[in-house]
């Protein structure tokens, strides 16, 4: 059997919205027939209480009738009158009904001509039939006719059921208490959902690890995560501590290679010889500092503290105005940040280089991005990345070979060592193409407590 589903623009997209509708829709559905339960069975009970004091009220109204004298009875009429039915000395309009019934409306008549039959006793021939007033309001009429032949009408009107002033208002509460508890559940149930899938999101050596509380399900993914994290904190530890240590080591032969070098006679071979190692060694330096950008600003022996990030950047374009770069700054953040100062001119000064080295028109825009966050935007009119290849160039040692490799300066790891202490810091890094060509390069950084 095929479960009929919604269509998909009718589904909310999270699973609290979805879970929600659900409960929401079947609590109302059950709401609505209990209501209609306890309203039919009241209709009954209520129907069956008329008919049982319907003929007995007619038995001790007729009795009272059958002992007055012909002419007093007219003025005792309106004493015998109820809310529903009314007396009348004057014979039936309409022919009587069938025994058979053959609808609602007939099986009613027959229900209450046997109760007041059984109530008068076989003395009294009582016959039912419909008619409709002056205003068209359908009623049953009872006929009978007293021991010395005076014809009596009974004439009874469809009274509706009533409800107390307050039953909407209890209604109305019940449903809002199930709306709140129904809500209150289904919170209760996607809240470590949403921690968990925040946490994957936002995975890193350093992350926090996951509350093991709450249900037992939610526990144990709790616990398998926190371990995963674990796992590929200590597996990327000990890949940076041998790039570390392999990049350390090198110096030392490095510097003693340049001596040797220095010692030759040979001027062009020298030239050449020194160029190389001069590579190495920016290659070794640059691999020491992405090792240490895994560590958090502590661990780097340096404390986050509140910075400027307008003078900060002022100052950065005028140190690159100077040595004869062309870079404009727009927008401000307009009030200070909570960072790692070093850590954070790292990050600016990696992402202007690039911008240098493979661009021109080089620009800086400052804005407030949210209430907690602050956007610093380099912008260049390069050639730009391929769209497929944005992610991968945050990797390092990932050259783009028709544009970024060796040749042009580039060695890789710039942009990895802007992401990995833009992610330290606590903040993100997006590379995006410009329309018109060139990349724009976006640091998100968030404000910290003031």
């Amino acid at each position: 059997m095929k479960i009929p589903t919604l269509p998909a623009y009718l589904w909310p997209r999270t699973l609290f919205g979805r879970l929600s509708l659900i409960l929401l829709f079947g609590l109302c559905v059950a709401h609505i027939l209990s209501f209609g339960m306890i309203v039919y069975e009241r209709e009954q009970a209520s129907k069956l209480s008329m008919i049982y004091y319907l003929g007995h009220d007619v038995a001790g109204s007729i009795a009272m009738l059958e002992r007055l004298p012909a002419e007093e009875r007219p003025s005792w009429l309106s004493k015998l009158d109820r809310n529903n039915y009314r007396y009348f000395l004057r014979p039936g309009t309409q022919p009587p009904l069938h025994s058979a019934p053959q609808t609602r409306d007939a099986t009613l008549a027959i229900e209450v001509i046997n109760s007041v039959r059984g109530a008068l006793g076989k003395d009294y021939a009582v016959t039912a039939s419909f008619a409709s007033d002056a205003n068209a309001r359908r009623h049953m009429d009872l006929h009978l006719q007293l021991r010395d032949g005076t014809p009596v009408t009974i004439e009874m009107t469809a009274s509706g059921m009533t409800f107390s002033a307050w039953l909407p208002v209890i209604l109305l509460a019940q449903l809002a208490i199930l709306i709140m508890f129904s809500w209150l559940a289904v919170r209760l149930v996607t809240r470590p959902l949403a921690q968990l899938a925040a946490a994957a999101d936002n995975l890193a050596p350093n992350s926090p690890a996951l509350p093991t509380d709450g249900p037992l399900e939610v526990a144990k993914a709790a616990i398998a995560f926190n371990a995963m994290q674990k796992r590929i904190a200590t597996y990327v530890s000990e890949r940076i501590q041998i790039l570390a240590a392999v990049t350390h080591d090198l110096q030392t032969p490095i510097t003693r290679m340049r001596l040797r070098v220095d010692m030759l006679d040979d001027g062009k071979h020298r030239d050449k010889m020194l160029g190389d190692l001069q590579a190495m060694q920016l290659l070794i330096e640059q691999g020491i500092a992405y090792a240490r950008s895994y560590n958090c600003p502590q661990q780097l022996n340096e404390k986050t503290c509140r910075i400027n990030l307008d003078a900060l950047l002022t100052s950065l374009v005028y140190d690159y105005q100077d040595a004869g770069q062309t870079i404009t700054l727009s927008g401000s953040a307009g009030q200070p940040i909570q960072s790692a100062p070093h850590a954070l001119r790292r990050v600016l000064t990696n992402l202007l280089d690039n911008a240098l080295k493979f661009g021109k028109d080089v620009e800086i825009l400052v804005h407030s991005a949210t209430a907690a966050h602050v956007s610093v935007t380099v912008l260049d009119r390069g050639p730009g990345i391929p769209e497929a290849e944005l992610d991968a160039v945050l990797q390092p040692y990932y050259r783009i070979e028709n544009s970024r490799n060796r040749d042009t300066g580039g060695s890789g790891l710039g942009l990895a060592i802007a992401q990995q202490l833009s992610l330290t810091l606590g903040g993100a890094l997006r590379l995006s193409n410009r329309d018109g060509g060139g990349l724009s390069a976006e640091l998100l950084l968030p404000m910290g407590t003031t």
